[in-house]
């Protein structure tokens, strides 16, 4: 059915077709106009606000990453895998909400006027978020709510390391470990330019490996312990160093895996310390797994985001024009917390 839109001859006419981003078709996300969608059974359409870069949309743009909520085979899609706006339109089936709610959501096609997903994983937008904000808090909170809380089992007092610290994940992650009552909170960064950063959303220790050794500052820092919990964007080569940071029977969580994901472990330093590793993905979850994370995040993060305990950090809002350009900000690490672009200027 489309929505209504005005007709230079008066009145009102169907509008079937919206403003929206491709990928799949080159190096660059191209614009185009599309065909409105139409939801399904479980699914509510939402007129995008705004939406929040990722670096898994790089990932689908080389072909190395197949978000859960893509479906079909067609090699173009609408990029933008977390965005917010207000519901315009419901599927069958769809309970819990109505046409008109404000929503943020971690679901694929952000990057146009218009987008479908499953009702099961909207998040409410608290008062007092702007639509720009509330776009880059999702997968930040899904992500890291489920590795710190639900899979690490994060305990009052407990000592996290952040490997991968000033990444948009990794900076939810440490106002998450903040807020569930961890104790020392260290973080890592390859950028002296971004030194500070971690510590404006809680991290009281902040390590550049490019210049200090990783290892010995957090046994210093632990009293020669090591951290309760690991949890690691980066993966790669490096990888193999967290075991020997790691208190005895604590855990290493791998997220992320942007130095690659192949390293080499030393199972004796696995057994001998009794480490727990666990590794996580949400591109492999279903419906019904996506769905239990994001009633977590609803019932015992949202509350959180309403006290003004946890925010998003944002390091530019850009243009619809200018969207395209944002990718390559991302590509190239220019940005010090989120890149947000701005879908319509309605509000």
């Amino acid at each position: 059915m489309g929505r209504l839109g005005p007709d230079p001859r008066g009145g009102w006419q169907p509008v079937t077709t919206m403003r929206a981003l491709l990928g799949g078709d080159g190096p660059a996300w191209v614009p185009r106009e599309v065909e409105i969608p139409e939801p399904g059974a479980g699914q509510v359409r939402v007129a995008v606000r705004a939406a929040g870069l990722n670096r898994s949309d790089i990932y689908m743009m080389d072909g190395s990453y197949t978000p859960a909520t893509k479906s079909g085979n067609a090699a173009t899609f609408v990029p933008g895998l977390e965005y917010a706006g207000i519901i315009d339109a419901l599927g069958t089936g769809v309970t819990g909400w109505s046409e008109g709610d404000r929503v943020m959501v971690s679901s694929l096609g952000g990057m146009a006027e218009y987008a479908l997903a499953d009702h099961r994983n909207l998040l409410p937008v608290p008062l007092g978020i702007s639509w720009e904000e509330a776009a880059a808090l999702p997968i930040g909170m899904g992500t890291e709510h489920d590795a710190v809380v639900s899979q690490a089992g994060l305990s009052q007092g407990d000592s996290v390391l952040f490997v991968g610290g000033t990444s948009g994940v990794g900076l939810a992650g440490i106002q998450i470990a903040k807020a569930f009552g961890a104790g020392k909170v260290i973080a890592t960064t390859t950028s002296a330019t971004k030194m500070g950063l971690p510590t404006t959303v809680g991290a009281d220790v902040v390590v550049d490996t490019t210049t200090q050794d990783l290892t010995q500052t957090v046994l210093d820092e632990t009293e020669g312990r090591g951290v309760d919990i690991v949890v690691d964007h980066v993966g790669g080569p490096g990888f193999s160093q967290l075991f020997g940071l790691t208190r005895i029977g604590g855990t290493v969580i791998n997220i992320g895996r942007l130095a690659g994901p192949d390293t080499t472990i030393n199972l004796d330093q696995l057994s001998f310390r009794r480490i727990h590793l666990i590794g996580t993905t949400f591109s492999v979850r279903t419906p019904e797994e996506r769905a239990a994370v994001y009633a977590a995040v609803r019932d015992n993060v949202v509350p959180l985001i309403e006290k003004g305990l946890i925010r998003a950090k944002i390091d530019q809002v850009i243009a619809w024009e200018n969207a395209p350009q944002a990718l390559e900000i991302l590509r190239t690490n220019r940005n010090a917390g989120k890149l947000v672009v701005k879908v319509s200027s309605v509000d």
